[in-house]
């Protein structure tokens, strides 16, 4: 596994489950809102002390792995 995505961390018990940088309570989402919004990286850190550069490194690796689907396939309503 890439060393950035154990920067990544998913438990029950933090954020319903959502995939979190380092169980700091920071879901991936929201950074990745932030960066889609127009943020750099340097105001997302300074807005964030205790997040690292790696971290939102590691928020564009695993939303990239995420996006890398062999296919898609519409399924029919039941």
């Amino acid at each position: 596994m890439n060393s950035l995505l154990k920067r990544i961390t998913i438990n029950p018990e933090i954020c319903h489950g959502k995939p979190v940088i380092r169980g700091l309570r920071y879901p991936v989402e929201t950074m990745l809102e932030l960066l889609s919004s127009g943020l750099s990286i340097s105001e997302i850190l300074a807005d964030y002390e205790d997040l690292e550069h790696e971290d939102l490194l590691a928020v564009l690796e695993y939303a990239m792995r995420l996006s890398q689907v062999k296919r898609i396939e519409i399924l029919p309503a039941a």
